[in-house]
């Protein structure tokens, strides 16, 4: 049986349920779901939690994003991508690498976006881009997004590859599209490949046919990121052999939390998490999650 996280490299042309689908076939399990939704037509790192670890996704910690992208200057799509529809476009041939340094470097630090049209961000219950494919924009509110770096990779007019290092909720569309509009020509991106998410990165990714092999081999377990080192952000509690038997029983060792500042725990024993819990500043303390 696995349990954890793989870490797929997404390859264009699927959506990222496309990519669970496929992992619940080669495994042939239903206990299979994703964090970290990617464009169909984005590549690279998708982390899919498999049997236990999807107990595990809402503690992970992916905070910081990493992503290569290709820029085109000149134009401008409604997805904010190449594979939408081209609304303008304009002679880029102008730009020199200065200038296009310079925008890339207003666009780092903290920034405001505002989510493109087409994204999965839900308004009034419906998701943004179900109304954009029916013609009808709305007004979205802005978000702060932080970009850590915004690196240039190439430049060779109109195509810009780049490197961005950048907060969780970042839409690297319209960090393309706000380039684009700094510097007067408008721009889309025509490649986006993640490198990172939080504790997942592309040097340990693999694609869905060597995930395939590895089942058949039957050492798949063998590639996955076990759930203790995708929660090696949380303090940790060792329990003692009493305090998990209470622990199954539905009681948290809370005298042992209180010892500790305010946060999410995870409850050891051994070198495995048996129980994710919390205490609050008020001093509450709660059990958010038990493993098998």
């Amino acid at each position: 049986m696995v349990d954890g996280f793989l870490v797929i490299d997404k390859p264009a042309g699927i959506s990222s349920h496309d990519v669970v689908n496929r992992v619940r076939r080669i495994l042939g399990t239903r206990k299979v779901g994703h964090t970290g939704t990617l464009d169909p037509f984005a590549t690279g790192v998708l982390p899919i939690a498999v049997g236990e670890g999807t107990k595990a996704i809402q503690f992970l910690d992916e905070g910081e994003k990493a992503y290569e992208a290709v820029i085109r200057l000149g134009l401008v799509t409604d997805t904010l991508d190449i594979t939408g529809t081209v609304l303008q476009e304009h002679d880029s041939g102008g730009l020199g690498q200065e200038q296009l340094l310079s925008a890339m470097e207003a666009l780092t630090g903290e920034i405001s976006q505002v989510p493109p049209m087409y994204s999965a961000i839900k308004q009034g219950g419906q998701p943004l881009y179900k109304l954009a494919r029916k013609g009808i924009e709305v007004e979205r509110q802005s978000r702060q997004v932080i970009i850590h770096s915004f690196e240039l990779l190439e430049f060779s007019s109109p195509l810009a590859t780049v490197r961005a290092h950048c907060s969780r909720g970042t839409y690297v569309r319209t960090l393309a599209d706000d380039l684009g509009k700094l510097l007067g020509c408008g721009a889309c991106l025509t490649a986006l490949r993640r490198t990172l998410s939080g504790p997942f990165r592309l040097a340990d990714a693999m694609t869905l046919e060597q995930l395939a092999s590895y089942a058949e081999e039957g050492v798949a377990q063998h590639h996955v990121v076990h759930v203790p080192t995708a929660l090696s952000h949380l303090a940790q509690i060792q329990l003692t052999e009493s305090e998990l038997q209470k622990l199954k029983n539905g009681i948290p060792p809370r005298d042992r939390l209180l010892e500790m500042p305010p946060g999410m725990f995870s409850l050891m024993y051994g070198q495995q998490v048996i129980a994710v819990a919390e205490q609050t500043p008020e001093k509450a303390v709660s059990l958010k999650r038990v493993f098998n």
